[in-house]
C-alpha cells in the first residue's frame, strides 16, 4: 500500500520524503523506495511497484497536453488549467510551458501549494468565507500579486477589503456569477453588477473579470445536448458581462468552462477555459459522447490508471484485487484492455473482477490496470504518480495539497 499511504514530497534538492498517512513518519526501507529517493529509475518497471498504484502513461498524457494546447492556439481561448484534478506542480508546470496563462484551484491548500512551487497567475474559484480563509487569502495576495480570488457576496467582499486594508495589501478579484450550478455564484444582472461595482470602488481590490461555471453541462450526455445546456447556462452571465461594460467597468477576464465543453466554450465567448480532466480522462467523461462520436468522448486519451494485483482466485470467472473502497474503486471503473470484465466492490481493501468468457481468465498475482471513474476523488487518496513509458517507470511525481480537514 506504499503508493497510497505514504505522502511523497520533494525538497529543494530534489530528494523525496515519505510519511504514513495519518501515522508517524517511517524510514525509506524498501529497495523501490530507496531508489525513488535517489531519483534512480533505471531498470524500474511496473512489476516492481507496490499496489494499488497510480500509473500515468507518459505518451498519452503528453498527447492530451498537446491536443489542448493546439486547441487554445487555434481558437484563441486561454487555458486556466484546473489543479483539483492532479494536485501536482510538475503537471501544472508542463501545462504552463505549453501556453496556459495560469491555473485555477478549488481549495486554499491548492493555491498555497501552487504559489509555493513558484507558479503564478493562480485563480481560487471559491470565495474565502470566514476568518481562516480570509486570512490565508490575504497572505496569498501578499506573496504573489498575480493571485486572483473570487467573490459572490458583498458580506465577504467587506470582510476581505477590511483584511486587505489591515495588511496593507491589494488583490485581484473576479465576481462569480450563477451559471446553472446552485452551489455558488451571485444572481446575474443588477445583483452581480452591484457587487462588481463594490469591488471596483474598493481601495484594496481590483476587478479583474467575471466567472460563471456551468458545472451541470460538463457531463451532459451527447455533444449537441451539452452545447445547448452550456449555452443556456451561461447566457445570463454573459449578459451580465455586457451590463458591467456598459456601466463603465473593465471586464478583462470571462472565465469558466470544463473539459466536457472545451470545444463549446469558445462559442460562448469565454476568454478562459477552466479545464482539468483532459490531461488524464476518466470513465465518466469518456462515456458522455463527443462531437464526432455520440457514444465515446475520444478527443482525449485515458492516460491514468490504477494498477492493482490479483490477490485471490478461488472461483472460476472471478478474482479479488487489492483495489477496494478505500482506494476509491467504483463499479463504473473499467478494466484496461478487458472490455468484458465487470467490477464490483469487495470491501475496504478488496475489489472483485468478474467475467463470463473463459478466454478472459485472469491469473493469481497478475497485474491489472483499471481506469478510475472520477479523477478528483481518486487522485485525492494517492500520494504519487508513477510515470510510465511502456512497462518502464521513468519518473515519480508527488500528489500534494490534498483535501482534508487540516488543509481546506
Amino acid at each position: 500500500m506504499t503508493s497510497r499511504r505514504r505522502f511523497l514530497t520533494a525538497s529543494a534538492a530534489g530528494a523525496f520524503l515519505a510519511r504514513g498517512a495519518g501515522a508517524a513518519k517511517t524510514e525509506l526501507n524498501s529497495e523501490v523506495e530507496a531508489r525513488i529517493a535517489r531519483r534512480d529509475f533505471h531498470g524500474l518497471t511496473k512489476e516492481d511497484l507496490p499496489t494499488p498504484a497510480l500509473i500515468l502513461d507518459e505518451a498519452l498524457f503528453e498527447k492530451n497536453l498537446n491536443t489542448m494546447a493546439e486547441h487554445n492556439k487555434t481558437t484563441g481561448i486561454k487555458l486556466r488549467a484546473h489543479v483539483k484534478i492532479h494536485k501536482c506542480p510538475e503537471i501544472s508546470k508542463r501545462q504552463l510551458a505549453l501556453g496556459a496563462n495560469g491555473v485555477c484551484c478549488a481549495t486554499t491548500a491548492e493555491c498555497e501549494l501552487m504559489i509555493s512551487a513558484g507558479i503564478h497567475s493562480v485563480l481560487h474559484t471559491c470565495q474565502p468565507a470566514g476568518r481562516n480563509q480570509v486570512a490565508r487569502t490575504v497572505a496569498l495576495a501578499r506573496r504573489d500579486p498575480t493571485f486572483t480570488g473570487v467573490l459572490d457576496d458583498p458580506i465577504t467582499a467587506d470582510a476581505l477589503e477590511e483584511a486587505l486594508a489591515a495588511a496593507h495589501a491589494k488583490m485581484n478579484v473576479v465576481v462569480d456569477v450563477y451559471a446553472g450550478l446552485n452551489r455558488q455564484g451571485c444572481q446575474p444582472g443588477e445583483t452581480a453588477l452591484r457587487l462588481a461595482q463594490k469591488v471596483d470602488q474598493s481601495k484594496h481590490m481590483k476587478l479583474a473579470g467575471i466567472m460563471g461555471y456551468s458545472g451541470g453541462a460538463s457531463h451532459t450526455h451527447g455533444w449537441e445536448a451539452r452545447k445547448k445546456r452550456s449555452t443556456d447556462d451561461v447566457a445570463a452571465m454573459l449578459d451580465t458581462v455586457e451590463l458591467c461594460r456598459k456601466s463603465g467597468l473593465r471586464v478583462e477576464i470571462i472565465t469558466g468552462g470544463s473539459t466536457g465543453t472545451y470545444n463549446i466554450d469558445t462559442e460562448n465567448h469565454l476568454t478562459e477555459l477552466q479545464a482539468g480532466s483532459y490531461i488524464f480522462m476518466d470513465t465518466l467523461y469518456r462515456n458522455i459522447g463527443g462531437k464526432n462520436d455520440e457514444h465515446v468522448y475520444s478527443d482525449f486519451e485515458p492516460a491514468l490508471s490504477v494498477m492493482t494485483t490479483v490477490i485471490s482466485k478461488t472461483r472460476p470467472n472471478q478474482c479479488a484485487v487489492d483495489y477496494g473502497n478505500k482506494a476509491l474503486l467504483r463499479t463504473t471503473d473499467e478494466v484496461k484492455g478487458r472490455p468484458g470484465v465487470r467490477i464490483e466492490s469487495g470491501g475496504a481493501e478488496y475489489g472483485m473482477l468478474l467475467w463470463n468468457d473463459g478466454d478472459r481468465d485472469i491469473k493469481l498475482a497478475e497485474r491489472v490496470e483499471i481506469y478510475p471513474s472520477n479523477l478528483d476523488t481518486s487522485t485525492n487518496v494517492y500520494d504519487r504518480y508513477y510515470v510510465a513509458r511502456g512497462e518502464s517507470i521513468v519518473d515519480v511525481w508527488p500528489i500534494m495539497g490534498r483535501s482534508g480537514a487540516a488543509q481546506r
